[in-house]
């Protein structure tokens, strides 16, 4: 709130939060701002440019949500519906003032062409710029009087007016003419790098299918709540977060993760707001309302992450309110100093300082981050990426080295039976081996255990029948077959060793070559003969090796992986995948020394991980990546960049948009300040006119926005495709490193 203190309402306060049309850019916000917050009742006002969307806390008792609807319209900023598209550009009113300007401007030509009195010409002259001026010239004393800045805006309008007391009324309105162009492509711009996260929105349905007194009807999405069971047919949407009920069918989840292969989902399983369901029917329990399911929170996301500026931004900003009133007050100094000092031409001079003015604005400049850095932000978004704001979309460009925990992120997250051995003289086979080893595990919930028991299940192995089952703290587990009440066991090597009295020395090689590939080995046999081995491990996702190869071709000269692991499972892991250097048995609070002590030696680091026990690290690092973060609400909060899908390729999307946004914006910049400099040289020097002036300043704005709206087509590349090629990539990386 800003101003004077309000008196508190007696009733609680009411917040009403809206899209609103017309805010194409920070001057409208402001200006939007300071007329809601001068409504009674208003208590608080906040408005967000990139997603014109606005939020005021009102007092119910003094006015109320459709009274604050109403004057919105009025200040011709009417709410906006959720599903609404662009507006066409005929009933744009900036488009259509700037096109009306631009008739005029040429009947005035016309009119001078065919000699018809020179007041007519300059009276046509004089209506161009005061129908193409006025919105701006208005948006420039308002910021001028509400915030005692010198805008662009400002700047314009002298120029303009300057000009036309030249006796240069037609170039005055030309000015005019272009730059009110300008703006409305601003405006358009605006509306264009809004269209990713519009799309967004446009994933969820906007009814839902519910079963009442045995009937179905649709009802808002937005009356959904928890515990809600609505319907899905075939084809439809899922119209919020949800555990399914009942039913069968694929789903998918691209327009939320990203990820292209559509998933099974069946009875007990979560599905996502916004999600395609496939050829089944499906009931749904709510688990979320619409308001907060993971849909409506990306979106949410983005909106803010739009908002907040990368270090460059905040920089040419800043930069811009410095630069803004040294060029009016440079354009006074060319326009007396000489006339005053040497005696030169006042009209002369006067016309200089108004090409300066022209020439020296900074449109272009203060543009050019800001359209490339929201184009960036939504189409990541519509790409199963959510990066947090224009400072993480700046710094992961810069990342050089790239730290990544093991499990769920390298690995699948889930140990796999690797290798069954019978042991030479063992009365079983492999798969009576299994059959036994799964029957003495089916009642244990330990990770080993499932992963034993799904390998039975996968190989068409029957579990042995057991009974008395009971857990060896720390050893392993034992029960009685049922057939005979032999006791079986199920455990680690010095279990049986120690505790069973087993010779190890026969199987020691097998022991050793299964450890050295990072395998944990259990053993299976009786009260004191060992059988067979089991191995376990939690193997490398498929395509990981591939997956940081490309990592490497886009500029990442270090991979490190940190993980609580053993070091030999650790090292078997990382010389698989190819890392450079591998850190094992690490503790969270390890993590996260760790990557600050990777910050200090190699600069920018991306730590990746779950966004849960990997939290730390997370928040140590540049930039903190969270996997699979869809439908996780740590991983969502914590992290600064969240790849959706539980896919680590996804990285390489968002290297690939962060690498080609600081290209455009470096092009922005650089032709920004040429642009200027030529102009600005050419100005003073008196070797350009206003006409050369307004139109090369005109040009540079619109190239720069459409060099922004580039970003909105940046699609994910193949694996095998880089913007850096190393000469590392893909070639063997030596293991360095350990526990620290």
């Amino acid at each position: 709130m800003s101003g004077t203190e309000r008196e508190q309402p007696a009733t609680d306060p009411q917040t009403l939060d809206v899209r609103v049309a017309g805010v194409d850019c920070d001057n409208d916000a402001s200006r939007l701002k300071a007329s809601v917050e001068g409504l009674p009742g208003v208590l608080a006002v906040e408005v967000w440019t990139s997603s014109a969307r606005l939020r005021a806390s009102f007092d119910p008792a003094t006015t109320g949500p459709e009274e604050l609807r109403s004057r919105l319209a009025e200040l011709g900023h009417p709410v906006a519906e959720r599903h609404q598209g662009s507006v066409p550009p005929w009933r744009n009113i900036r488009v259509v003032m700037s096109l009306l300007s631009g008739v005029l401007l040429l009947g005035g030509w016309l009119l001078s062409m065919g000699g018809l009195p020179g007041w007519l010409v300059t009276a046509t002259y004089v209506l161009a710029m005061i129908v193409g001026g006025y919105d701006f010239a208005l948006e420039g004393l308002g910021e001028l009087v509400r915030e005692r800045r010198i805008g662009i805006e400002l700047l314009m309008s002298i120029a303009a007016v300057g000009a036309a007391a030249l006796g240069e009324v037609g170039e005055g309105a030309m000015l005019v003419f272009l730059y009110s162009i300008s703006e409305a492509a601003e405006g358009y711009t605006s509306d264009k790098t809004r269209s990713a996260v519009r799309a967004l929105m446009e994933l969820a349905p906007k009814t839902a299918r519910v079963r009442d007194s045995g009937e179905e009807r649709l009802i808002p999405v937005e009356e959904l709540r928890v515990g809600s069971v609505f319907i899905v047919l075939p084809g439809e949407s899922i119209a919020t977060d949800g555990t399914i009920v009942s039913g069968h069918s694929s789903v998918d989840e691209s327009p939320v993760t990203g990820e292209s292969i559509p998933v099974s989902r069946e009875e007990g399983e979560e599905v996502l707001a916004g999600t395609l369901n496939g050829e089944g029917a499906l009931e749904v329990r709510a688990t979320k309302s619409f308001e907060d399911n993971t849909l409506a929170r990306i979106v949410r996301m983005v909106e803010e992450a739009q908002e907040r500026k990368g270090i460059t931004h905040r920089f040419v900003e800043r930069f811009g309110r410095r630069y803004s009133p040294a060029v009016l007050a440079a354009g006074i100094a060319v326009a007396v100093l000489p006339p005053l000092t040497t005696g030169g031409d006042w009209n002369e001079w006067i016309t200089r300082a108004v090409v300066l003015i022209v020439a020296a604005a900074p449109c272009a400049l203060v543009i050019s981050i800001p359209i490339a850095h929201v184009a960036s932000l939504g189409t990541a978004a519509r790409h199963g990426v959510l990066i947090k704001g224009g400072v993480y979309l700046e710094e992961l460009a810069k990342i050089r080295v790239l730290a990544l925990d093991k499990t769920g992120t390298l690995t699948r997250g889930e140990p796999q039976v690797t290798d069954v051995v019978a042991l030479s003289g063992a009365p079983y086979s492999e798969r009576e081996l299994l059959a036994l080893a799964s029957g003495v595990e089916q009642r244990s919930d330990h990770p080993l255990a499932r992963a034993i028991l799904r390998a039975a299940a996968e190989r068409g192995v029957e579990p042995t029948a057991t009974t008395k089952a009971r857990s060896l703290t720390g050893a392993g587990v034992t029960a009685a077959r049922e057939e005979d009440g032999a006791s079986l066991f199920v455990g680690s090597a010095s279990f049986f060793e120690r505790e069973r009295g087993v010779e190890l020395a026969p199987m020691a090689a097998a022991l050793d070559e299964l450890r050295n590939q990072g395998k944990t080995v259990v053993l299976v046999g009786g009260e004191h003969d060992a059988w067979g081995l089991i191995a376990i491990r939690d193997d490398l996702r498929p395509g990981a090796p591939e997956v940081l190869g490309a990592l490497r071709r886009r500029r990442i000269e270090r991979l490190v992986m940190l993980t609580g692991d053993h070091e030999r499972t650790a090292e078997a892991i990382a010389q698989e995948a190819g890392l450079d250097e591998v850190h094992a048995r690490l503790k969270p609070e390890d993590k996260s020394a760790l990557v600050g002590s990777l910050h200090e030696k190699h600069g920018h680091v991306a730590m990746v991980g779950d966004g849960v026990n990997d939290a730390p690290a997370l928040a140590s690092a540049t930039v903190g990546v969270a996997m699979g973060a869809a439908g996780t609400d740590v991983a969502l909060e914590t992290a600064d960049v969240a790849l959706m899908a539980d896919d680590l390729g996804k990285l390489t999307y968002a290297l690939d948009l962060a690498h080609a946004n600081a290209r455009i914006v470096r092009q922005n910049l650089i032709l920004s300040a040429v642009v200027i400099s030529v102009l600005v040289v050419g100005a003073v020097s008196g070797f350009f006119t206003i006409s050369i002036a307004i139109v090369a300043h005109e040009l540079s704005e619109l190239a720069v926005i459409g060099n922004g709206l580039r970003m909105l087509a940046v699609r994910p590349r193949p694996l095998d495709s880089g913007a850096v090629s190393t000469a590392r990539a893909g070639a063997p990386n030596p293991i360095q490193g350990g526990t620290p």
